[in-house]
């Protein structure tokens, strides 16, 4: 599910925090810029795991700002095929059931990777899984288990104004996971305990 990926980049330390150690300056400036980002084709960042190495501060001319060569580790997630994770509930639709997790939530499993037999409910808005003369309810905020069928990259770089028109009515994440709750042990938990 979590990765580390290691990074070269050039990190521009502000005069304000001159008052920090360089380290500490080093560190928060790398988190204000990938924490919480999706690069392409890597995942989403959360946080730095290891400073591996640093050059010598170069002051920059007419700025002030100290630039520095660092290459360190972030830590990464991106669950690979085929694995169980844990989720939660947030809505569902007759497409199928979003999920979601405390620091990711476009999660995506399609009514067709639901369990046999599962049909959505209109009156209450939720999918209902009917085995062996019993109703199961995949209710929200609930809690599930999914299988990882696959994952989606859309580009977010920005359009020219010609294409802005056509860009706006497809608004996707940078990075969906699409999952999967027909094998046994996959759904709610509730169920399998």
């Amino acid at each position: 599910m979590f990765i580390t990926t290691k990074i070269a980049d050039l990190v521009q330390i502000a005069p304000e925090d001159f008052s920090k150690e360089s380290f500490v300056a080093i560190e928060d400036n790398i988190n204000a810029k990938y924490a919480n980002k999706v690069v392409q084709k890597v995942g989403l960042f959360v946080c730095l795991w290891d400073v591996t190495w640093t050059s010598e501060g170069q002051i920059g001319h007419g700025t002030g700002l100290v630039n520095v060569n660092v290459e360190f580790e972030m830590v990464v997630f991106r669950p690979f095929k085929h694995e169980v994770i844990l989720a939660r509930i947030t809505h569902q639709t007759e497409e199928g059931i979003y999920l979601g997790m405390d620091f990711f939530s476009d999660i995506f499993v399609p009514a067709a990777e639901l369990p046999d037999n599962s049909e959505f409910d209109t009156t209450e808005k939720v999918w209902v899984w009917k085995e062996e003369g019993q109703e199961l309810y995949f209710d929200n905020n609930e809690m599930v288990r999914f299988r990882v069928i696959g994952e989606e990259w859309h580009d977010q770089t920005p359009t020219g104004p010609v294409e802005v028109d056509q860009a706006a009515n497809q608004l996707l994440p940078p990075y969906k996971i699409t999952g999967s709750m027909k094998e046994g042990g996959l759904g709610c938990c509730l169920w399998w305990e």
